[in-house]
């Protein structure tokens, strides 16, 4: 008989007791106790806010950002880290200081850092980590950020990225968790769950539809509003269930006319009185455009006020609270929510402590391990891959390969010891290109011991092809570094790489080319190579990870989180808005022309988008090759009253082991409805075993989100299910026949 996987010990709600194993986290079971773990916060900050002076409360919303450690004006505290933001507590009611810290890669300098305290570990970007479908990992890296930012005295982490990756091009995708609200939800709020077991406050970000980085103060994001239910805002509801961040940021861009950081449909009526969110709601650093309008939208906390240009939460907040009964009731709401954040998360009886024991040895192994769970692999012609141990000569190419690996840049950059940083002409001035200390050529050297391995940059194109001639191997390194604060000017690889990888190629046949990017990119020497692995950026132990991807030492069991278009033509705007003009493509830009993307594509995004218009992509979303082949059979439904879970059987069919993740697809009846993924299960297989995999279906992917009657909604009809190994290979088929009714979610 094959076993019954179960990896996880809670059971799916609305089962036979004992029957049903869930794979992924149940929300019931995990929202019933954040709701008690919530409730005893609130009533504890309720007595703590009816002792606030007003000054107290104001200091409690209003972070500072201390460039090169204050101004004469504006002195840093002493207690103040110099990180990200900084906001005075309350000593005589033992109400801690905020210490905020970037980001979601690990802990980040911040504006002031103290070398003392920059040893931290750099993890895979987001987008790696999701691409490993594996939200027990993501778990142990958030639980890892945890652990490094109280070393550091840090108790707020600025991280939890979860915005939908509308366009490949997006400076921040690398930040972000892909273009599915499923996977995304699970996979950033298991890592905000790990962050907070730590007693760190985590935030999840950026609230909402921070779909491009161009002119992203300047642009007004225009959707229907179930479209955006069904999307980007599915996605941070899956997630803060999950998760229960203690803080949420706003987005810098407009939503349908109004700056998210004001704007009262988002922060007040969705967030906080239809999600009934407890926590509280700050500001991203330089996003804030007023005092009343934004206090009474739903905004907690001005952050980082010096970018704002003025403190709208200070003086003029406290000139407003002299006769405005609605603004004092707000600010106290305000405070109460933010004492509630911290406390929940115990940060009051467990405060942070600088250089407090952390294992930074397994840090760095736990990095190596997500970044091996989220290398892809895309291409084995003739499985060339895995390398053999005896290879007689490598010639390493390109993308500094000899240094180190790629970072993504801007808040979320994570600088461990021994980085390499490089000046670079990025979207943020004076913002170097880092390179993480893990050289790809040391790695493979040591692995390919007996071989003779030579390194070239690349920069001359006719030398490079002549040490691929002389080569058994080639493995080229290629890589596009992207940033916050602006996007690719298109998909293709910068500075002439599509050209050295062409004529690598045509010398040398055996040519394994490896990209570091922060998205996909466009790969049109494709038929020429004979490997393909996206690496993205690994993190600190990168070059170890690729290495024993590339020699068979780890297993490639990485499926895409987003989707590899053919051309930009095949986007929903072939043209990122505001991108032609110089004034609004900086995204730093806080005042200039303002401009309108409309969203169409509505909740339909990366595969979705591409189903809908009937397009083929370069490579699809779950799509992923493995050493080894799978097998999958009897795809069955197991449908109850407020609940849905699906079983396969899985079988490792080759001769290596290897982990398999199981996609669910559905297709609702409504006309014009396309292929959502409804679940997913990631197992590992030794060879020839079989595994039965049950895990819950997602009810509100099968539900369309009802803006007039405020809720989700299953139509009648015949859902067809389809399970397979990406969004474009589903071969097993069911159907079932469900009746129209409301969600109870």
């Amino acid at each position: 008989m094959p076993e019954v996987y179960t990896n996880r010990r809670t059971l799916l709600a609305g089962g036979a007791a004992g029957a049903v194993v869930s794979v992924l986290p149940a929300n019931h079971a995990d929202a019933a106790k954040i709701a008690t773990h919530f409730a005893a916060a609130d009533k504890r900050a309720r007595a703590l806010v009816a002792k606030l002076t007003l000054d107290e409360k104001l200091s409690l919303m209003r972070s500072s950002m201390f460039f090169g450690g204050g101004t004469p004006k504006n002195p840093m505290p002493a207690d103040a880290l110099g990180t990200a933001g900084y906001a005075p507590g309350v000593a005589r009611l033992n109400i801690p200081a905020q210490q905020q810290s970037d980001a979601s890669l690990g802990v980040a300098p911040g504006p002031n850092p103290r070398p003392e305290r920059e040893h931290v570990t750099a993890f895979p970007a987001s987008i790696a980590l999701a691409c490993g479908w594996d939200p027990d990992l993501a778990e142990e890296v958030g639980k890892a950020v945890g652990a490094e930012a109280r070393a550091r005295g840090i108790n707020i982490m600025l991280a939890g990225g979860v915005n939908l990756a509308r366009d490949p091009r997006c400076g921040r995708n690398f930040e972000y968790v892909g273009e599915d609200p499923l996977l995304a939800g699970h996979i950033a709020g298991r890592a905000i769950k790990g962050i907070q077991s730590q007693h760190v406050v985590s935030t999840i970000k950026h609230f909402a539809l921070n779909a491009q980085e161009t002119g992203r103060n300047l642009v007004d994001e225009t959707i229907d509003e179930g479209a955006l239910q069904e999307s980007d805002l599915l996605a941070f509801k899956i997630a803060i269930e999950i998760g229960a961040p203690g803080s949420v940021m706003c987005a810098y861009n407009k939503i349908n006319g109004e700056y998210a950081s004001q704007n009262k449909r988002l922060l007040h009526d969705i967030l906080k009185h239809d999600w009934r969110y407890p926590g509280w709601v700050m500001s991203d650093w330089g996003s804030v455009y007023s005092t009343r309008e934004a206090l009474l939208a739903g905004l907690d906390q001005q952050s980082g006020y010096e970018l704002d240009g003025k403190p709208y939460f200070g003086a003029p907040l406290k000139a407003l609270a002299e006769t405005d009964k609605d603004v004092v009731a707000r600010i106290d709401d305000a405070a109460h929510r933010i004492l509630v954040g911290m406390i929940a998360c115990g940060v009051f009886e467990n405060p942070p402590k600088v250089d407090e024991q952390t294992d930074f040895s397994a840090h760095r192994d736990l990095a190596q391990r997500a970044a091996e769970a989220g290398i892809v692999l895309l291409k084995n012609e003739g499985a060339v891959l895995p390398l053999s141990e005896g290879v007689k000569s490598i010639a390493v190419i390109g993308a500094k390969a000899d240094v180190g690996v790629w970072s993504g840049a801007g808040s979320s950059n994570v600088v461990p010891e021994g980085s390499l940083k490089a000046p670079a002409k990025g979207p943020i001035p004076g913002m170097p290109q880092v390179y993480h200390p893990s050289s790809p050529l040391k790695s493979i050297a040591a692995i390919a011991s007996a071989a003779t391995v030579v390194f070239h940059s690349g920069d001359d194109v006719a030398s490079a092809a002549a040490l691929a001639a002389k080569s058994d191997i080639v493995i080229l390194f290629a890589a596009r570094w992207d940033s916050e604060g602006g996007d690719a000017a298109d998909l293709s690889l910068p500075n002439g790489q599509d050209a050295l990888i062409e004529a690598v190629a045509a010398a040398n046949a055996k040519t394994i080319v490896v990209l570091e990017t922060g998205g996909p990119v466009l790969t049109p020497w494709l038929p020429k190579v004979a490997a393909l692995l996206q690496a993205w950026y690994p993190g600190q132990r990168g070059g170890e990870a690729i290495a024993r991807i590339l020699f068979g030492r780890a297993e490639p069991t990485g499926r895409l989180s987003i989707s590899f278009p053919k051309s930009v033509q095949d986007l929903p705007r072939p043209d990122i808005p505001g991108y032609a003009d110089p004034k609004t493509r900086q995204g730093l830009t806080r005042f200039g022309p303002a401009f309108s993307s409309l969203h169409n594509e509505g909740a339909d995004i990366g595969y979705r988008w591409h189903f809908k218009r009937g397009q083929t992509p370069l490579f699809p979303f779950g799509f992923g090759l493995t050493y080894t082949t799978f097998s999958m059979a009897e795809l069955n439904v197991q449908n109850a009253k407020d609940s849905m879970s699906v079983s396969c059987a899985v079988t490792n069919t080759g001769e290596r082991a290897g982990a398999q993740t199981v996609q669910v697809y559905a297709q609702p009846p409504a006309q014009g409805a396309v292929k959502r993924l409804v679940g997913f299960a990631k197992i590992s297989l030794a060879p020839g075993e079989t595994k039965v995999v049950q895990f819950p279906v997602e009810l509100r992917l099968l539900a369309r989100f009802d803006v007039d009657a405020n809720c989700w909604r299953i139509d009648a009809g015949n859902y067809a299910l389809c399970a397979g190994d990406s969004s474009m290979n589903t071969p097993l088929k069911a159907d079932v026949t469900l009746k129209a009714r409301a969600l109870k979610v």
